[in-house]
């Protein structure tokens, strides 16, 4: 397993977001205790957040992400991913 650096930029539709927000984290916590998704939150202005999650490739961290709730609400405008090769700290299982 590799570690991954998911960003989600957010769409302007900031009432879906705040609606389907409940789901969307129900989602990612099931995600955290399967020991997939190692951490995740919104960025600064909450335009945009970051998912550290663990996978074999960059196409199955997206893969994993594909049943989130702001995904199936069209909420999400853009996900980018990037492996990280985490030199210092990390997570322990």
């Amino acid at each position: 397993m590799s570690t991954y650096a998911v960003s989600y930029t957010y769409t302007d539709d900031v009432a879906t977001r705040d609606e389907v927000r409940p789901s969307h984290r129900d989602f990612l916590r099931r995600l955290n205790a399967d020991g997939v998704v190692r951490a995740s939150g919104p960025l600064d202005d909450g335009s945009r957040a970051l998912l550290v999650v663990e996978a074999d490739s960059a196409e199955a961290a997206l893969a994993a992400l594909d049943a989130d709730p702001f995904a199936h609400a069209g909420v999400i405008g853009e996900r980018g991913v990037q492996l990280w090769n985490v030199v210092i700290g990390g997570f322990a299982d």
